[in-house]
């Protein structure tokens, strides 16, 4: 690691720590020539993920998106953001984990209902119109009809 203060090349770390959620390692850090102090952080680099669209389009994958999706369907209902954040890091680890490169965008929309209908059945409802398109009056309709069946 590189001093960034006399750029000379070797330093020991003094001290390492995992950060809350483990995802990175905090290092401390003295240079050996200046003995100046530092800190480092490491982060396994991620692969990029890209998401295929129902027209074909690829895009990277952006966990904004499903956020935006989750606040709009769960908006006047009793769901906390912080619900609607867990649902998120569930869907992004879920697809980090899988290790595939691409995913389908009716992947993601099937992970995000699946995890929205044990939190709240119209914020469910409310996503899965605009998700799957309903057309008309019938497809609303059948997909409540499922929703009191489950139940």
């Amino acid at each position: 690691m590189r001093c960034p203060f006399c750029n000379h090349i070797e330093t020991k770390v003094l001290d390492s720590r995992h950060n809350e959620d483990h995802s990175s390692i905090r290092r401390r850090r003295e240079c050996l020539s200046c003995q100046k102090r530092f800190t480092t952080y490491e982060k396994v680099e991620d692969l990029p993920i890209y998401v295929i669209k129902r027209d074909g389009t690829r895009e990277p994958f952006d966990k904004r998106k499903i956020l935006n999706g989750l606040i709009k369907s769960c908006e006047k209902r009793p769901v906390s953001i912080s619900s609607i954040e867990a649902i998120a890091e569930d869907v992004e680890k879920t697809i980090f984990n899988s290790m595939d490169q691409e995913v389908t965008s009716f992947y993601i929309g099937e992970l995000v209902m699946d995890r929205l209908k044990k939190l709240d059945d119209v914020a469910y409802v409310r996503f899965a119109s605009v998700y799957r398109h309903f057309k008309d009056i019938n497809t609303f309709m059948d997909e409540l009809q499922r929703l009191l069946q489950e139940k």
